[in-house]
Order: C-alpha cells, then structure tokens, then sequence
C-alpha cells in the first residue's frame, strides 16, 4: 500500500509533455477560436451579416441545443473506441483537421442574396463547428483521470489548462479586432479567415502533440458497459449525488460566458462608446488571464479545496457586479476597475468546476466498479452547452424581446438598455448563487476517503503490474542473453 501511495502523490504520473500539450490542446490555438465566436459571432451575424437578432437567435438556439445533445453520443462512443493507439487517443488526431474547416467557413460570406439564406449557411458550418468541439473535448477531459489518479497533479494540470485557455482567451477575445482589422488592411476581404487559419495551424501543434505524449497513458480504465448506450447514462444519473455538480457547469458555462458575450453589446449600446470596445474587452481578458494564472492557484491554496475556491470568488464577483449594475455607466474608470476585479475572481469558475468532473468519475468508479470517463465528460459538456445555448440565443432573444435596433447607438429604447445592463450584470449574480448553493451542499463530498481509499488501491495494483512487466521483460532479455 505504501508503494501505491507514494507512486500517486510524490512521484509524477505523466510526462512534462503531456502536461504541457493536455493544457494546450483545447485551451490553445481551440480556445482562440471559441473566444472569438463567443464575442463576436452574435454581434457579425446581426450587424455585419443583417440577420434580423431574432432570426440569429433561433440559430443559436439549433445550434447550440444540437451540440449539448450530441455531447452525450460522443462520450459514449469515446469510452467504447477499442483501437491500437488507445481509447482516447484517435480523436486527437482528426480534431484540428476539422476544427480548422469549420472555424474557417462559418466566417466566409458567399454574397447570398437574402438573411434566411445567410443564417442557414451559419446554422450548417456552427454545427459543424460545434460538433468538432464536442469530438475532442470528450476525450480530451476523459484522458486526465486515465492518466493521473493523484488529485495534487490532476489539479495542476487542471490549472495550467486555466492558464493556457486565460492566455488563448486574452488574445482572441481582445486582440481580435485588431487582428482582423490588420488582416483587413492588407487586401484581405474577411480577416476572421486568415485569423482562424493562424488558429488552426496552433491546434495541429498541440493536438498532435498531446497523441504523442499520451502513448501509453490511459491506464486506469476498466471496461464500459457493452450494452445498451443508453444503460451507461441510466447507470451515472441514477444517482442524485452528481445532479449539484450538472447544475453548477451549467451555471458556470453561463457566468463565464457573459462576461465576454454581453461585453460588446454592453460598450456600444449601454455606455454608446463602440470605440471603447478593445479597452473594455482588454480589461476582462487581463483580469481572466490574472484569474487563471496567478487567483486561482492562491485561492485553492488559501481555501484548501475547489468548492471553498468557488464560493469565495463567487461572493466576490457578486458584490462587483451589483455595484456595476447600478453605477456602471456613471464612470468609465470605475466601471474598468470594479470589472478588473470581477474578472479576476469570477473568471475562474470555469476553471474551477473541471475538479467536479473529476470528482464525478472517481464517485461512479466506486459506485460501479466502472470507467465513465469519457460519458461523465460528455455530461459535463451537455451541461457546459447547455449553458451555451442559455448565453447566446437567450442574449439575442432578449434583445428582440426588448426591442433591440442593430446598429442603432444613442437611439436604443429604454427597454433594450435594461435588457443590456441586466444581461451584463444582473444575470450573473443569479448564476453566481446557484453556484454557491450547488457546491456548499455537494453530496459526493461525503465520499471522499471511499475515494481515496479506492485510488490508492488502484495506484497499488498499477505499481504492481508495472514491476510485473519490468521483471517480465528482463527474464525475456535474461532468457535472450542465454540463447545467444
């Protein structure tokens, strides 16, 4: 028991390499590109494109609703892939290929003649776009408990992949229109396109780079149900215990989101500066990037556990939020620096509950005596798309509902900038508390030292079989040696 234990807490279970490549493979060149969908497609569909808000609503909602329904086939199909290059692995090959395609197209307008024409192009390239997402985020979360059972160097990995996507974030949220607007004064007729081919090209490095370095990593796997697929979801959700978690990544997912979503439309309708746009967003990004890489770490260390982390940066951001909500158009400077600060506590609650997909899994392993990796992934990302889906067509139904204008600055009814304001901060603080209530009273933590009972036994038998196949492999080189 001893060697067990210390082999999953003192000595590291992977590679620097697959530290480096698990953090940025989804949260690299990827994560650029979700952070430039996240902030700019609403607003290029409406304002750009001129597809009425209502009709860009409707193909949010189809395609984000197809694309968090989807999330549990993948998870399914990603734990039941039997292949000689592993379980996980595959899916890291085919993903930047797509990615790249997909975030590409979605940008190119083919000069159709009328809006319903251009809004089903988007719908057809979004989904797509989205499906890639859902195809190698599966894998990409199921193979950190595969590899590393330690919570000390999960949680690591887990925080370098908040820096990286804060980093990646940073760029394509704020930089963006600096990019495209180079792109553009230099004869390019889009310059989303080049941008999302810079992109790409930065996913083929760390995508491949994460096969290469997970050879041979996927080794606390059992073998899923061979069933009915759908026995498998039966078998995780019978339990009430995960139900906390699923509501808190939905509630993450939307919180997160609408710190970038809501921001453009916040600048240039509610405050009526469009010009103030790459400060303002530069102010989120810096804060999400000091969240991630220097917040995050102090927090988990001060408050000892995520679920303590969560609820403190969470009461924080709140506190912010409702001070903008009410005074943030009455000075620019106050509203950048109560923001700052909001970013820098309230952007790492998408970081933050990843810990509970570990948790989930490691609760089903005991429970079941099974691996669920890749379906509790997938749950969580239905959930994150979920919230998705709540975030960018529930913005752009608002503001039809509201009576939005595109285009319209300094000429909004009153009715649409409330509708801006509560989206930007009042909406929040709702996602906010339900966070907070999700993790105080989270059952699965009743079960932690079952849990940690259980993978030290596992990282014991690990050990075992590693010292097996060593003294295996020097009796073939003995018996070799002989023979010669």
């Amino acid at each position: 028991m001893a060697r067990g234990k210390g082999n999953s807490e003192n000595k590291s279970e992977v590679s620097k390499s697959f530290k480096f490549f698990h953090a940025t493979s989804v949260n690299g060149g990827a994560m650029m590109v979700a952070a430039v969908m996240a902030s700019w497609m609403s607003v290029y569909m409406t304002d750009t494109l001129k597809i009425p808000a209502a009709m860009a609503s409707l193909v949010m909602l189809i395609s984000t609703l197809w694309d968090a329904i989807n999330d549990p086939i993948m998870g399914v199909l990603a734990d039941r892939t039997h292949t000689k290059i592993g379980r996980y692995r595959p899916y890291f090959l085919v993903a930047p290929i797509l990615l790249t395609f997909f975030a590409t197209m979605v940008w190119v307008d083919w000069g159709f003649a009328t809006a319903t024409q251009r809004a089903i192009y988007v719908l057809i390239m979004y989904i797509g776009y989205g499906m890639t997402v859902t195809m190698y985020t599966m894998p990409q979360m199921a193979i950190l408990p595969a590899a590393v059972k330690g919570d000390k160097e999960r949680n690591t990995i887990i925080t370098m992949g908040a820096a990286s996507c804060a980093i990646a974030f940073t760029i394509g949220n704020t930089f963006a229109s600096n990019i495209t607007g180079f792109f553009n004064s230099i004869g390019f007729k889009n310059g989303y396109v080049p941008f999302m081919l810079i992109c790409g090209a930065l996913s083929f490095v760390s995508f491949w780079g994460l096969f290469k370095a997970s050879k041979g990593q996927e080794r606390y796997l059992s073998e899923p149900d061979k069933g009915n697929p759908l026995n498998g979801l039966k078998t995780v959700l019978k339990y009430k215990e995960v139900y906390p978690n699923i509501i808190a990544w939905i509630a993450a997912s939307v919180g997160y989101g609408l710190m970038f979503s809501s921001s453009v439309y916040y600048i240039t309708y509610y405050i009526g500066r469009p010009d103030l746009i790459p400060v303002y967003m530069g102010v989120i990004s810096i804060g999400a990037l000091l969240s991630m890489v220097v917040a995050m770490p102090i927090f988990l260390k001060v408050f000892k556990s995520g679920a303590r982390a969560l609820r403190a940066s969470q009461i924080i951001t709140m506190v912010g939020y409702i001070l903008l909500f009410f005074f943030g158009k009455q000075n620019f400077v106050f509203l950048c620096v109560i923001t700052f600060i909001s970013s820098v506590t309230g952007a790492m609650q998408n970081a933050l509950v990843n810990v509970l997909v570990n948790d989930t899994i490691d609760f089903i392993q005991l429970k079941e005596g099974k691996s669920a990796n890749g379906l509790i992934s997938s749950i969580k990302g239905f959930a994150q798309k979920c919230g998705n889906t709540i975030t960018n067509s529930g913005i752009l139904a608002v503001l039809a509902i509201s009576g939005y204008v595109a285009g319209a600055i300094g000429k909004q009814p009153t009715t649409a900038l409330f509708a801006i304001n509560f989206i930007k901060f009042g909406l929040p603080c709702i996602t906010g508390l339900v966070l907070i209530v999700c993790v105080s009273f989270n059952p699965i933590s009743k079960y932690k030292s079952q849990i940690e009972a259980m993978k030290a036994e596992m990282a014991e038998e690990n050990a075992k079989k590693e010292i097996l196949e060593e003294e295996n492999s020097n009796d073939r080189y003995e018996e070799k040696a002989v023979l010669s």
